[in-house]
């Protein structure tokens, strides 16, 4: 061998050291607790993201309604529900797997109680739809606790009847009917399409995940075409919103403003942005600045660098996810998994995508970040249910015992009894 070809030794020593230092990082990322860490993660960076979209999409509209007396109105509500969620999502994660499949029932029965109760004089209508509950200044969409039943619910089931899911009646009965059916059309007989299409994908990732037949989803995938079909064609408000998005309707006074102005600050933030706090297009111009367009104002003060950063960690979202999936061995982990999976990620897509055009508007909250309680509140719990069932996996639970908290670190440093006297 030639001078010319054979690598010096101090090269070969560096080289050594690099794949030491890349097999250690890849060790650590096969570590048990990385699902745990990694969620954890992601869920408390979107949600101050949120916290700072929803203070900087907001104040405009907080000052207005407030009669310039402060720009945190909207603000101090979605910490509150932020607060309340962190502790909800802490509780729901020391909840083990058993507890979840023993509480699927109860929830969901509980959530369409709840729904039932919009029909009444307690329900509230806003933007067409009548899927609140009103209690004074306080409102609640009980269809956001809904669909963690839904989830929770179908994987009891389908994991239950694991090795006859083969025949499609042991699907459809008692999950599809009369569970999804009835959940479905409570909330569709408020006229929320858009939580329906989430629930849709949820109900669909339930059956993927469980391994049902390929024929059950093409059924179901033309069912929920009609479906939607129907729906549209039978409301002028709904017709209106798709002669938006097929470009028939151009009126920048009216039903087009909001996506017009939505593309504008996109428009407006370029590659790098106005900065942060500096948005035009709240400024009364894009209404629902802070609630279904506020990635629209991320878009205009964050720029391109902004918009790619959150696409980014909802898709570490979607791969951790799997990864639970793939390591866990109990098939009602997986169901559940793939359907909080599902839902994230699909009103995410959703959300953005009426944004940019890609899709019309129908009136959904991008998740963790958009203003709202009950869907704030509802994520961070789902979230909670998946920290659990990474917590499940093997060996997670003994690593994260053995590693002593924060507090626990914080006292041993400090001076003992002994040492004072």
């Amino acid at each position: 061998m030639s001078s010319a070809t054979a690598a010096p030794p101090g090269a070969r020593k560096a080289s050594r050291a690099d794949d030491q230092r890349l097999s250690g990082w890849l060790g650590r990322l096969d570590s048990p607790v990385t699902s745990y860490y990694v969620l954890l993660s992601v869920s408390v960076v979107l949600v101050v993201i949120g916290l700072i979209m929803v203070l900087s999409a907001s104040s405009v509209k907080s000052l207005v309604e407030s009669h310039n007396g402060t720009p945190y109105l909207y603000f101090r509500k979605q910490l509150l529900f932020a607060a309340l969620g962190g502790i909800a999502m802490l509780v729901a994660s020391r909840i083990p797997v058993r507890g979840w499949k023993a509480m699927s029932l109860p929830i969901l029965a509980a959530s369409l109680a709840a729904q039932l109760l919009v029909f009444t004089p307690l329900g509230v209508t806003v933007n067409g739809n009548r899927n609140w509950l009103g209690f004074g200044s306080f409102t609640i969409q009980p269809s956001e606790f809904a669909k963690i039943g839904l989830v929770l619910v179908g994987a009891a089931l389908l994991s239950a009847r694991r090795r006859s899911l083969d025949r499609i009646k042991n699907v459809i009965v008692p999950y599809l009917v009369p569970c999804a059916l009835l959940t479905l059309g409570l909330v569709l007989g408020g006229g929320d399409l858009g939580t329906a299409i989430v629930m849709g994908g949820i109900i669909g990732a339930v059956l993927f995940t469980a391994g049902v037949p390929r024929k059950l989803f093409a059924w179901g995938v033309a069912g929920m075409a009609a479906g939607a079909v129907t729906l549209i064609v039978t409301s002028p408000n709904r017709l209106g919103r798709f002669d938006v998005w097929l470009g028939k309707d151009t009126d920048p006074y009216g039903a087009a403003r909001q996506p017009l102005h939505g593309r504008y600050a996109l428009a407006d933030g370029g590659w790098w942005g106005v900065g942060l706090g500096a948005s035009r297009e709240k400024w009364q111009w894009l209404p629902e600045a802070h609630n279904d367009f506020i990635f629209a104002i991320l878009g205009e003060e964050l720029g391109l660098p902004g918009t790619l950063v959150l696409l980014g960690l909802f898709c570490v979202f979607a791969l951790i996810c799997y990864r639970i999936v793939l390591r866990t061995d109990d098939l009602f982990v997986k169901i559940a998994t793939g359907g909080f999976m599902a839902w994230i990620v699909v009103q995410a897509f959703v959300n953005i995508g009426a944004v940019i055009g890609l899709l019309p508007v129908i009136g959904l909250p991008l998740p963790l970040v958009s203003y709202g309680g009950s869907s704030l509140m509802t994520t961070m719990v789902a979230l909670g249910i998946l920290l659990s069932f990474a917590r499940a996996e093997p060996g997670c639970s003994e690593a994260l015992s053995a590693k002593p908290s924060v507090v626990r670190r914080t006292i041993a440093v400090l001076p003992g009894r002994r040492g004072r006297d």
